[in-house]
């Protein structure tokens, strides 16, 4: 039992660290978004020259659409970590689809062990004829 509860405890450790991750990748995706979008904003005249301002937006543009693209990646490995987990710890289906796979093959197994009877009893009265025949053709 207390095994059982270790492994409730850590599947929903597992479970909540899969819904943080969740969370933080969509909010970094949804964060720098709306910075690429500010960022396009057309700014008043300042001192910085146009140029100079254009390849900072475009630096962090960039930067912001990595970090995009990193939370993207971190969301399908996210995907193949629960699979991989459902896969691994879904016990409840595999075993009952085994226990209806065991009731379905019982009634050819209890068939098959009925035919091994037979043709063992088939051929040790086989075997007993053909010893008496051995019997009688080496007496004569």
């Amino acid at each position: 039992m207390n095994q059982q509860q270790k492994s409730s405890s850590s599947r929903e450790a597992l479970l909540k660290s899969y819904n943080k991750r969740l969370k933080d990748d969509i909010r970094s995706i949804l964060e720098n978004f709306g910075e690429i979008v500010k960022s396009s904003k057309i700014e008043e005249e300042t001192q910085v020259s146009r140029l100079t301002e254009a390849v900072q937006s475009q630096y962090e543009i960039e930067v912001r659409a990595s970090n995009i693209v990193r939370s993207g990646e971190s969301l399908l490995k996210l995907v193949s970590d629960m699979k991989e987990f459902l896969i691994l710890n879904d016990f409840t289906p595999v075993n009952s689809s085994i226990s209806e796979r065991s009731q379905m093959l019982k009634p050819m197994n209890e068939e098959t062990e009925n035919k091994l009877s037979e043709l063992k009893e088939s051929t040790s009265m086989d075997l007993a004829e053909m010893e008496k025949e051995h019997a009688l053709l080496s007496k004569q």
